[in-house]
């Protein structure tokens, strides 16, 4: 019977001590403290996860010099601010929690620029859904869906030469 009222007990107060940790106003919760254990792990394998179900597997475009420059101009208007440019990464998206992938820099061992290793419908789903607790917002309701193709066949081959005016566009002061 010890045992049986031990582990009701344990039962319950395993919740109200993570209620009272949550209230306390001990938990992360800026963009300076330091991540919980795992977190990466708790929010960025369902995403991919589901990124993966539902993302377009191939584009219904394709990076032609007219595509390249108007996904240019709406990632200008819509995404620079974010994710900078060629000229250099956006000062407002080192301050972000997560920190704001900028998609003109290489990162990584292998020094990919942005998101140019991901197929274009992963940038697409993206773009199209946003992205929780991150500050991505859902582009689902302010562009096209032809409007998010160009900006995700952009990307896509932002480790290649782009035409002049699309670089022209894209660096333009």
């Amino acid at each position: 019977m010890r045992f049986v009222i031990g582990l009701i007990l344990g039962l319950l107060l395993w919740p109200l001590a993570i209620w009272v940790y949550l209230r306390s106003g001990h938990p992360p919760v800026t963009v300076s403290d330091r991540p919980f254990p795992y977190e990466k792990q708790l929010v960025w394998g369902p995403l991919h996860a589901r990124m993966a179900k539902e993302m377009p597997k191939s584009a219904p475009i394709q990076p032609t010099p007219d595509n390249l420059l108007a996904g240019a101009r709406i990632y200008s208007m819509n995404c620079s601010g974010c994710h900078g440019t060629p000229n250099g990464p956006s000062e407002l998206g080192s301050h972000m929690y997560p920190h704001v992938p900028q998609m003109w820099q290489a990162h990584g061992a292998n020094h990919v620029i942005g998101v140019s290793d991901d197929p274009p419908g992963a940038t697409y789903w993206t773009v199209t859904n946003g992205v929780r607790l991150t500050g991505m917002p859902s582009f689902k309701q302010l562009l096209k869906p032809d409007e998010i193709w160009q900006v995700s066949i952009l990307l896509a081959n932002a480790d290649k030469p782009l035409p002049q005016p699309v670089k022209d566009f894209l660096t333009k002061p």
